[in-house]
């Protein structure tokens, strides 16, 4: 964890006063429009409901988070800042890639509410899809939404096994799981994990006993075993 902190604070630059000042009046601003946004309807009320669950297709995956209402979303994010700070007004500013390419590293995230706009991040945003993948009935809109506002905080992070799919599903399904983790697993076991791997493995350790001429019991064992585990497993 020690050199991932000086990499973020590397990468993290200290601001100026003047950018802090600055800082902090946008913060307040989003604070202010936060606290409206509790006794007022946002426009994304006339969209959304309190307890959908927004999807955000990226590049390379879906994001996912819950609506709270006015114009507020609580998402699981990977998120280096709260370790390295804890300078609250640092901490609340939009995560950027850095921040997010970082917290994945040192596995620690938090679960924070964003605007739609930030949260978003100017992609397309789906709504409740899960609904007709998932074989559990979606619990009431108000208990989702307490769910995810019951889980604020910082949150141990992992790319496979916890991360913003696995945190709305429980908020919404009342389960943990991922259907993209699934996916992932799925491609790399027939990747790896297959008949034709078997072989090469087998034939590569014959190979390389012959070549290093290293005919011990333990090098012939594990030559035999590596590829019988992936035989069966394929």
């Amino acid at each position: 964890m020690f050199p991932l902190q000086l990499l973020a604070l590397l990468f993290i630059l200290t601001p100026t006063r003047a950018e802090e000042e600055e800082e902090e009046e946008e913060d307040e601003e989003v604070d202010a429009s936060r606290r409206r946004g509790k006794t007022t309807r946002s426009k994304y009320d006339l969209v959304f409901s309190r307890g959908d669950l927004l999807e955000v297709p990226r590049t390379l995956f879906t994001h996912f988070g819950i609506y709270l209402g006015g114009g507020r979303v609580a998402h699981f994010i990977p998120d280096i800042m709260p370790v390295v700070s804890s300078d609250q007004h640092r901490i609340n500013q939009m995560v950027t890639n850095t921040r997010l390419i970082l917290g994945v590293l040192a596995k620690c995230g938090s679960v924070r509410v964003d605007s739609v706009d930030d949260f978003a991040y100017g992609s397309e945003i789906l709504i409740n899809t899960m609904d007709k993948v998932c074989s559990r009935p979606a619990l009431q809109g108000e208990e989702v939404a307490r769910r995810a506002e019951k889980l604020q905080g910082d949150v141990a992070y992992s790319l496979l096994w916890y991360n913003c799919e696995h945190f709305v599903m429980y908020c919404r399904y009342g389960t943990v799981m991922s259907f993209q983790t699934f996916q992932f697993c799925k491609t790399v076991r027939k990747l790896v994990l297959s008949r034709r791997v078997a072989k090469a493995t087998a034939l590569l350790g014959a190979c390389l006993l012959l070549y290093l001429r290293a005919v011990s019991t333990c090098a012939t064992l594990l030559a035999i075993l590596l590829p019988f585990l992936i035989w069966m497993a394929s």
